[in-house]
């Protein structure tokens, strides 16, 4: 067990929309030199979290108003609270939610029910990983992470990592929207405001500059690459690359290779 001050107690921020769950988890670890705050939904969570600073956050998945995995992708976005490792609870044990809690930045999921000296364990160890980081990095203090930022940049920078993470298979606008806490029309200004251009406009960039990525550092084929990066076939993604960058993925592709088959001029002088 941990020995620590009272001073010294690490703060565990509990998110869970049931109370019998939050004094279940309060009590489980009773034992440990640890103080607790709580939140009923995600958006109150993220709130607290900001005017906090836990050391640690164990996030329910499924609550009104706004999950888990919403509350975790505003924790991730907001450079006040990026640092805050994310333990996800889940009474589900499907792999794609395990996957999925993982992917919005959480740094684990612990299935219910569980044993007190398992979640005990891993909460030691993922603040044990934090303690370590920061000793390796000693410019890294609190006061130096806390950058505050406007409230509607972190929205739009949380849209910006779903995005990219989901460009071979994107959700519609009002999808996109609801996975930041948000509605379709206000996510559409805010966007344009913080980036001057549209979502659907960033998409087409970002999934132009995958496929530049995907040309040069991979073989794959070019049908391929555009399912990969959420254009339904070749031609398609030969159309909006070429608008984009001036030749067609193909072409682009065979440019590189003469590059690098071209012989240097140190090469041809000797």
């Amino acid at each position: 067990m941990l020995m620590t001050s009272e001073n010294g107690k690490k703060n565990i921020l509990i998110v869970d929309d049931s109370a019998f769950e939050q004094r279940m988890l309060t009590e489980l670890l009773s034992d440990e030199p640890y103080r607790f705050s709580v939140a009923y939904n995600g958006y109150q969570g993220y709130q607290l979290a900001l005017a906090t600073h836990p050391d640690l956050i164990l996030l329910d998945v499924r609550m009104p108003e706004m999950d888990g995995y919403t509350a975790c992708r505003l924790l991730k976005a907001n450079p006040e609270t990026e640092h805050i490792p994310v333990i996800f609870l889940s009474g589900a044990d499907a792999a794609d939610e395990r996957v999925r809690g993982l992917q919005v930045g959480g740094v684990d999921f612990i299935s219910k029910p569980f044993t007190p000296a398992e979640l005990a364990a891993r909460i030691h160890v993922h603040l044990g990983l934090v303690r370590r980081t920061s000793s390796s990095a000693p410019g890294d203090t609190a006061e130096h992470r806390k950058q505050p930022q406007h409230p509607d940049l972190v929205f739009v920078n949380a849209v910006k990592q779903l995005i990219l993470d989901n460009l071979g298979s994107m959700p519609s606008l009002a999808e996109i929207a609801r996975s930041v806490g948000t509605y379709r029309e206000k996510l559409s200004l805010m966007f344009r405001k913080h980036t001057g251009m549209t979502v659907f406009a960033f998409i087409r960039e970002a999934r132009i500059a995958r496929g530049v990525e995907l040309l040069q550092q991979t073989d794959i084929d070019v049908q391929d690459i555009a399912l990969l990066i959420g254009f339904n076939n070749a031609g398609n993604f030969a159309t909006a690359f070429r608008e984009r960058m001036g030749v067609t993925p193909t072409a682009y592709r065979q440019g590189l290779l003469e590059q690098r088959n071209r012989p240097s001029k140190s090469s041809v002088r000797h």
